[in-house]
């Protein structure tokens, strides 16, 4: 990393609050340093269009006077935002001067994280509408990269990413359509988490294409985008596409990864444009994945890829022309003649283009969907190659094209992503790969991110400290793992019970040598309970399956007394949700723990199988 990427102070989340605790350096004295710092190097990175002054600096700050670090979260955290997403009072030009309007409100999220205690410190840089992956297309100058000056920064959430990178900020807040919050994260060695769309507002954000927009955060580590994302995510009546987020993707849901399936692109899908050190770096990554639990898989990758195009050559850009349009129209030179480019076909698209992209698009979902069925996330790298300043100069648009390869059809398809770190390049590059998967798995995929980090001990951007410390709480995602040891295994009278459920066996395995088995009294179907104890237990044979947590409070209200879910002990230590048996239904039981199993006590007693 460059020196300018080494700052004389670390700004992470618990190194600031700590500073904050100990008196060692209040708010008012770091932001000045930090704005002085960023007005430095402003004119090498253009990484911002507007800094804050004094002036408009001090509401923020003196809303912390009288107030302790324990009382806020996010107590004089700095953090930079995109110039497409409003701070009230500062112009939002979206990189276009002509555009540019004053608001009266900040975004929903930006109040979210002043009210938490976080300070902004300016407005950054960003191509023109958020309409490029490169960080070049912006009149306000091109952002150059955090390490190499011939490489550019990424884009379209150029500013942002180099806010963090170069240790002017704790965080940054970028957007992403096609892939801005995750290009310039791996070019700059950052975590660049795009959200599920619809988990934080996108109220008082410009939009590029307003059904796909996501804000996204730039971090140094996966841990403090964990904490950023639980503290701030929630529906918003001001945004109609806000979502909900569900139980399972909430802070308890960040922890240590367990064994995983993780798809990898076949390696026909696999495109480095050319880049000699791609496949490597890619092959290593696999690896560290492998190593934190994971089991690779490759998978098809060509409808997610199809899907991609759709972005650029479908009704889509028609929904960019609607924000830009009508000033395309008044003044054609107030935009960039790159984006005029881009967005030249959208006035022709009509409305059954729309319809027949949409079914195109749906159809292509389908087959993704069920590619990642049986998976926890998907692999790739972040982008194939990077590229040169004078290679973007000399062909923008093929290069920025190869730029989104990896990330086009995220939003489209409508997965969560996080981009990480896994490298750097012989030339000191940074160099990253994105995990990405279902609907609202984000904090699992930053589970996963956080356990890369750990792994790789890569420094981190900003001169952070790297987290070494796992934590002792589990991952979860979208789906609940439940061990069955009797009616409901494979085969047997129960069984579809998890099956109409969309449940898929994981694994045959045993408990721990801490349970007898009984054959309860009653039936049909035959039952057996299972109970922990103290002495003379055994290991009984288990399936492992896993269910959908939406369908877990129907599964579980079907469970009849004295049966219900707890904890299990399996053979190698883990502790899974799955059947128990109260005391009291073992009247009239039968002990059966010397069969070791349900199956081999009906087979052994050649009783009724239904």
């Amino acid at each position: 990393m460059t020196a300018q990427a080494n700052p004389p102070f670390d700004l992470g989340l618990e190194a600031l609050r700590t500073a904050y605790r100990t008196g060692a350096t209040p708010p008012r004295a770091l932001i000045a340093r930090l704005i002085e710092r960023a007005s430095a190097l402003n004119p090498e990175y253009r990484l911002f269009i507007h800094l804050l002054g004094a002036d408009e600096l001090e509401p923020y700050l003196a809303a912390l006077d009288g107030k302790s670090p324990e009382s806020l979260p996010l107590y004089g955290v700095p953090f930079a935002i995109k110039d497409n997403i409003d701070l009230a009072g500062v112009p939002t030009t979206a990189a276009c001067p002509a555009f540019a309007y004053t608001p009266g409100r900040s975004a929903t999220l930006v109040e979210r994280l002043i009210a938490l205690g976080a300070v902004p410190i300016g407005k950054t840089n960003l191509d023109q509408f958020a309409t490029g992956l490169n960080g070049t297309r912006s009149p306000y100058g091109a952002c150059r990269n955090a390490v190499l000056p011939d490489y550019p920064s990424g884009g379209s959430s150029s500013g942002s990413s180099l806010a963090v990178a170069l240790g002017v900020a704790s965080f940054a807040l970028g957007t992403d359509t096609a892939g801005s919050g995750r290009v310039p994260a791996a070019l700059n060695n950052l975590v660049g988490t795009k959200p599920t769309r619809g988990l934080l507002s996108t109220a008082g954000v410009v939009p590029a294409c307003r059904t796909l927009d996501c804000v996204t955060y730039f971090t140094a580590s996966a841990r403090e985008a964990s904490a950023l994302l639980a503290l701030t995510t929630g529906s918003d009546p001001l945004d109609p596409y806000s979502r909900h987020n569900p139980a399972w993707n909430h802070d308890s849901a960040f922890g240590v990864p367990q064994r995983f399936r993780f798809g990898i692109p076949s390696t026909p899908d696999l495109a480095y444009f050319g880049c000699a050190e791609g496949p490597a770096l890619f092959a290593a990554a696999v690896e560290t994945v492998r190593a934190i639990g994971g089991e690779p898989v490759e998978i098809d990758f060509s409808p997610f890829l199809e899907a991609a195009r759709l972005l650029y050559e479908g009704p889509w850009v028609a929904e960019r022309y609607a924000v830009a349009g009508p000033l395309l129209e008044r003044h054609p030179d107030a935009v960039l003649p790159v984006i005029r480019a881009v967005l030249a076909k959208a006035p022709a698209a009509t409305a059954v283009e729309a319809f027949t992209a949409q079914y195109r698009l749906q159809a292509f979902k389908a087959r993704c969907d069920a590619l990642m069925d049986g998976l926890d996330c998907v692999l790739t790298p972040t982008i194939g190659r990077p590229v040169t300043l004078a290679e973007l100069d000399a062909e923008p648009v093929l290069r920025n094209s190869e730029l989104g390869h990896y990330t086009n059809f995220m939003n489209l398809l409508d997965y969560a992503a996080v981009a990480v770190p896994s490298g750097f390049m012989r030339n000191g590059l940074p160099w990253g790969v994105t995990l990405f998967g279902r609907a609202f798995t984000d904090q699992y995929l930053l589970s996963l991110a956080d356990a890369v980090q750990r792994r790789h001990a890569l420094p981190l951007a900003g001169g952070r400290v790297p987290e070494t410390s796992a934590g002792a709480q589990r991952a979860q995602h979208d789906k609940v793992r439940i061990v069955v040891c009797g009616a409901h295994l494979e085969g047997l009278p129960l069984n579809w019970q998890l099956t109409r459920r969309h449940a898929r066996l994981v694994e045959r395995t045993a408990s721990s040598a801490r349970y007898k088995l009984y054959a309860l009294a009653g039936g049909p179907p035959l039952r057996p309970g299972m109970i922990r104890v103290a002495e003379g237990g055994a290991a009984i044979e288990v399936e492992v399956w896993e269910l959908p947590s939406s369908e877990l409070g129907s599964f579980l209200s079907a469970i009849p007394a004295p049966l219900g879910l707890g904890k299990v002990e399996l053979a190698d230590g883990r502790w899974e949700s799955g059947f128990i048996c109260e005391p009291c239904g073992l009247e009239g039981a039968t002990d059966i723990t010397a069969f070791g199993g349900w199956r081999a006590y009906l087979a052994r007693a050649e009783a009724p199988r239904g």
